[in-house]
């Protein structure tokens, strides 16, 4: 059981099983939403306990994905694609140890100038 919350802990989450190895999403999206780049994991919905989802707000970022961010504090917890078994939650709102280690760079072709990437990770431009 993997546990989470945001910042004000007023939404809460609990995750069963193992966590998907997360990635980190460069796209400008994400990047304006956190504030930097985002990491996730993958998490199938059946896996997924809410608790204080009263107090998530989406934000529908496109026509196929929406993003759940809590309504009191502002933490971005949640990438919810549309017609998908699985949402991408924050690994940043885990609480440690989360037993993974990022995986791979999604959308660099789209990161910031102000850094590079380093890490010998893959990388994928989309």
């Amino acid at each position: 059981m993997h546990k989470g919350s945001c910042l004000c802990k007023a939404v809460t989450f609990e995750v069963s099983g193992e966590l998907h190895p997360p990635d980190a999403c460069h796209c400008s999206q994400c990047r304006k939403q956190s504030g930097h780049y985002w990491a996730s994991t993958d998490v199938p919905r059946a896996r997924l306990a809410i608790t204080g989802a009263d107090k998530l707000t989406w934000f529908q970022s496109s026509e196929k994905v929406r993003r759940g961010f809590c309504s009191i504090c502002g933490s971005f917890l949640f990438w919810d694609p549309v017609r998908r078994d699985s949402l991408a939650v924050a690994m940043g709102a885990f609480e440690q140890p989360t037993g993974t280690q990022l995986a791979l760079h999604i959308h660099v072709a789209d990161k910031g100038d102000y850094y590079e990437l380093g890490d010998g990770l893959p990388q994928n431009p989309h």
